[in-house]
């Protein structure tokens, strides 16, 4: 008999006025008890509902059922055939709005806790000693990709699976693109990334690091000189955007994507940094997203005294996941919700010393579907920080389409790829966020997979 309690586990976590001085890992996880008793919670239901709402369609089903059973080994190898990344997924994925949201079980009661289970296994598997990955045998055919992101990362490991000698180029230092540079330690582990990349290595994938694709290599030159047979493009949308506001040039404003790599990627927050970062007292973060509440929760942790959320719309529009708006709460982040910057002032020595805001309401809604924001007239009013860090999306960085000859892009900067990835550019595949713009780590994992499935096809059709 299942389980019938209508509340998933909790899971465990640092309580929010220790975590929000330190970067570990705010949720600890489930113990093997806590879990094989969540998986029984699982009706196993025979139209598999959930697996519908996983964009790498894992057979959730099937690896709850080996955890119930208590043989995580097993779980572990039924979630890794559809998924390169499981450590990571069972931590940032919205499955809330994903797998979750599907569940059965989530229609009068709370739905299994399917992200928490697939971190459980991932986190079980990656602890065992002398875990042996099996090494396909070689095709004899090579493709590159060009980032290693959530996306290229799925799409060099599948595409190792099927035999194929993939090298992944990534511009940093470190592979792991915004799993790295983007997603803070006490989200997601570093640790757990590399192991996660160095899994990839055991099945032959070849990273080669301080890769600028488009400077130091251009995609013709890997194609007609490299010998590569097929390059996926998954690098992502780095290219922060600005609100274009007077006093956006001062010291002490920054884009989310500098400081949070600067934070997670350089280590900022360590004493004895190279690459220290101003540790501001009073800080406004201006978004509502994912980025937004890691952006303020690392300032939180870097010692500032006040952290805002300045969003324009209300609470029920933020994008960011719900969990992730709870974890900042919590931890003393403060939201000022329909509101919106119009200027940012600065001191004789151009340091910022506070940010003028218009309170907002929503009218009818835009092309979106939400319904807009308009500034109410009269209600400007000013709030001291001394850091500002803009949080309000990214696009693609052009250097790449700038350098390839026959690849379409949109307008915005995107690459136009159809569902298979394939781009206008024969041999050419793209996906994630260099196509779509900034989305979701599982999204861009999906489209990984989807054109690794191609670039198979592709090849195969040219052997």
């Amino acid at each position: 008999m299942p389980n019938m309690s209508p509340n998933k586990a909790p899971m465990p976590s640092q309580a929010p006025d220790v975590r929000n001085k330190n970067f570990l890992e705010v949720a600890t996880g489930y113990t093997k008890e806590v879990a094989m008793e969540e998986a029984t919670r699982c009706l196993n239901c025979k139209n598999k509902p959930c697996v519908s709402g996983c964009p790498v369609h894992i057979e959730i089903p099937a690896f709850i059922k080996e955890v119930a059973a208590g043989n995580f080994e097993g779980a572990y190898d039924v979630i890794s055939k559809s998924s390169s990344l499981p450590a990571v997924c069972g931590r940032v994925c919205p499955q809330e709005s994903q797998c979750e949201s599907k569940c059965v079980r989530g229609i009068k009661t709370d739905p299994v806790g399917i992200g928490r289970l697939e971190r459980f296994v991932a986190d079980w598997h990656n602890a065992q000693p002398d875990v042996k990955v099996n090494k396909p045998e070689p095709n004899g055919h090579k493709v590159a990709v060009i980032g290693s992101g959530p996306a290229g990362l799925t799409c060099a490991g599948d595409l190792a699976k099927k035999g194929y000698d993939v090298t992944v180029f990534e511009a940093l230092h470190l592979a792991g693109g915004v799993l790295v540079y983007g997603i803070p330690e006490f989200r997601l582990p570093k640790s757990i990334v590399q192991k996660e990349v160095d899994t990839l290595k055991e099945l032959g994938v070849k990273i080669e690091t301080n890769m600028v694709i488009g400077r130091v290599l251009s995609i013709d030159e890997l194609m007609d000189d490299q010998g590569f047979e097929a390059v996926f493009i998954g690098s992502g949308a780095g290219l922060p955007r600005f609100m274009n506001i007077p006093g956006e040039n001062l010291c002490g404003v920054y884009s989310a994507n500098e400081f949070l790599t600067r934070t997670n990627l350089m280590k900022a927050y360590k004493d004895d940094s190279s690459t220290p970062i101003m540790h501001a007292k009073k800080v406004a973060v201006v978004g509502g997203g994912n980025v937004a509440m890691d952006a303020a929760r690392s300032a939180k942790r870097l010692g500032a005294d006040e952290v805002y959320i300045v969003y324009r719309r209300s609470e029920e529009e933020l994008p960011a996941r719900k969990e992730e708006v709870e974890h900042a709460k919590e931890e003393g982040i403060i939201f000022k919700l329909l509101h919106n910057p119009v200027e940012i002032f600065g001191d004789e020595n151009e340091f910022v010393t506070g940010m003028k805001c218009v309170r907002m309401e929503l009218g009818e809604p835009d092309a979106s579907g939400r319904r807009r924001p308009v500034a109410v007239e009269g209600s400007e009013f000013t709030i001291d920080v001394d850091a500002v860090i803009m949080a309000i999306g990214t696009s693609p960085n052009p250097l790449i389409k700038s350098t390839t000859k026959g690849l379409e892009t949109q307008k915005w900067g995107g690459i136009v790829a159809d569902e298979s990835g394939a781009t206008s550019r024969e041999g050419v595949f793209a996906g994630g966020d260099a196509v779509t713009g900034a989305a979701t780590v599982i999204l861009a994992m999906g489209a990984g997979k989807t054109a690794a499935e191609a670039i198979d096809e592709y090849i195969k059709s040219k052997s």
